[in-house]
């Protein structure tokens, strides 16, 4: 029997089935997991040595900026306008021709962070005064701002390379890299802490130069991987590619659509800076940490993984196929973010002072931070839910309604932050997001009911129905188990510890035998 060409061989070497998707997302979970660890070790040193003074402000707003933008590149924007591309291109092209593909968009895409870079470095005293406007008046505070901005600003460059080179990997069924690079983020991170800061008249230039360090690093890690799979790009111009174009013009809209809820997020720390007083971007910056906890793990696992996915089955033409893909995100965003949800609500301040109260991060910071992390946590669910609400758009290379449902998204942020900051300070633009997030979600979900893509089966509602009662019992058990805030101050690191992993574990343990008990099953929950 004649072999297939080398073209169809590839492509169907990797035609993974949907079955693959679960293990694909506990490869990724894990990578991330640990990842996610690292990162709250990183905040309980940045929170020992920095605190919440003037100086650790004006980090969180220089390390912001560029971060944003990396997701507007990187993990945002261009991974869900590429992805879906790059898997048309596979099922049509050798592998030559992709690589010849993917040495066009390296080009490119290197071309237009390098300008962007080089204008953020020069013109850094404006982005801070755009950014960080509350310091003007502030010139010490300011000037650490722009100095910190100039050396964090090339790490867009290196880490939205990074992205693109994880997105190509991860197009290849390769998740387990692209998710452990973040892990050398929170190490460099970490060392520059203990190691480098007492070096520096100012502590916090030491974290600046730490992240154009990691930067370097995490892109000189992934890129072995790629020329193993001989998917190594080598950039290359050429405006006249059509698939080059086609990322571009489904980018532009994405870059807005995608990224709604960080936008949103540094919305918040701009106007967290005109608060009067010190520690409002720092309380924002540690919330954010925390939040982003379970939907690293969790979320954006499943999202890296299903994006590939439904843009394997929209090709295919297989509807049932896709909105059985879609269900199955949503269902595990249920069974994780529900249970995260309300932990983070009913946790709140074990975990604040068992991961930031000590050093630099006084008692008095505990409480604010608590609030902000409640407001913000209230609203997980809805952001774990566009993640997978939006990756079934955007393999359907459908950017115009995530674009709408996300300026919609945005202008509600800006109204309710406009009427909840004057009462409710920092804490009101935590709940302005998360507000924003559901109204998000629940136009993303909406259009894919109405167009028929995504129809929910009756399991799923059951299954809703069950994992609120589970959480319902978690809640229970965490309310019996909780200690007076007195209690938990007096208590020492290890202790705090302890009690607090304690409380997880029965938590949890509380939520499965409940959840086994109404009826759920692993089962309900293969792809």
């Amino acid at each position: 029997m004649q072999s297939p060409p080398p073209e169809r061989r590839e492509s169907a070497a990797d035609q993974r089935p949907a079955q693959g998707l679960l293990r694909s997302s506990l490869v990724t979970s894990g990578g991330t997991f640990l990842s996610r660890l690292l990162g709250m070790a990183r905040e309980t040193v940045f929170a020992a040595l920095f605190g919440d003074d003037a100086a650790a402000d004006a980090f969180f707003v220089a390390f912001r900026i560029p971060n944003f933008l990396r997701r507007l590149f990187a993990e945002g924007a261009f991974s869900q306008a590429f992805v879906p591309v790059l898997a048309e291109r596979r099922r049509q092209q050798t592998p030559v021709e992709v690589k010849r593909f993917l040495d066009h968009v390296a080009g490119s895409l290197g071309l237009i962070l390098a300008v962007i870079t080089v204008v953020g470095v020069v013109a850094a005293p404006l982005f801070g005064a755009l950014f960080g406007a509350g310091y003007l008046d502030q010139p010490a505070k300011f000037d650490l701002l722009v100095e910190m901005l100039r050396l964090t600003f090339p790490y867009l460059i290196l880490i939205s390379l990074t992205g693109f080179a994880g997105a190509i990997l991860n197009s290849y069924g390769h998740f387990a890299v692209p998710a452990l690079t973040p892990v050398i983020l929170n190490v460099v991170l970490i060392l520059s802490a203990l190691l480098l800061s007492p070096l520096f008249a100012e502590p916090t230039i030491a974290l600046a130069w730490g992240v154009l360090l990691a930067g370097l690093l995490q892109l000189m890690f992934q890129l072995p991987f790629l020329a193993h799979l001989r998917m190594l790009p080598r950039p290359r111009l050429d405006r006249r590619n059509e698939g080059v174009k086609k990322i571009i013009s489904l980018m532009l809209p994405v870059m807005f659509s995608v990224s709604v809820g960080q936008i949103n997020l540094l919305l918040d720390t701009v106007l967290a800076t005109s608060i009067e007083g010190d520690g409002s971007v720092s309380w924002l910056y540690y919330t954010d940490r925390l939040v982003e906890l379970p939907l690293g793990i969790f979320a954006t696992a499943i999202a890296t993984v299903i994006l590939p996915a439904l843009s394997r089955i929209k090709s295919e033409g297989d509807e049932s196929g896709f909105s059985h893909a879609v269900e199955w995100g949503l269902r595990c965003c249920l069974l994780v973010g529900l249970p995260a949800c309300a932990g983070l609500l009913l946790l709140a301040e074990p975990m604040v002072i068992t991961l930031y109260q000590r050093g630099e991060f006084g008692v008095d910071s505990v409480a604010p931070t608590t609030r902000s992390v409640q407001a913000l946590g209230s609203g997980l669910l809805a952001f774990m839910a566009i993640k997978i609400l939006a990756s079934a758009y955007f393999s359907r290379q459908d950017t115009r309604t995530p674009v709408r449902c996300g300026l919609i998204s945005m202008v509600s942020n800006m109204v309710i932050n406009l009427l909840l900051i004057i009462p409710l300070r920092h804490v009101g633009l935590a709940l302005a997001t998360s507000i924003a997030a559901f109204v998000n979600a629940g136009l993303l979900l909406q259009g894919l009911l109405r167009a028929d893509v995504l129809r929910l089966s009756a399991v799923f509602w059951w299954l809703l129905l069950r994992i609120a009662l589970a959480t319902l019992a978690m809640g229970l058990a965490l309310r019996m188990l909780d200690q007076p805030t007195e209690v938990w101050l007096a208590w020492s690191d290890a202790l705090r510890v302890a009690y607090l992993l304690g409380e997880c574990l029965a938590g949890g343990l509380v939520y499965l035998v409940v959840a086994w008990a109404v009826g759920l099953r692993p089962a309900q929950f293969r792809a």
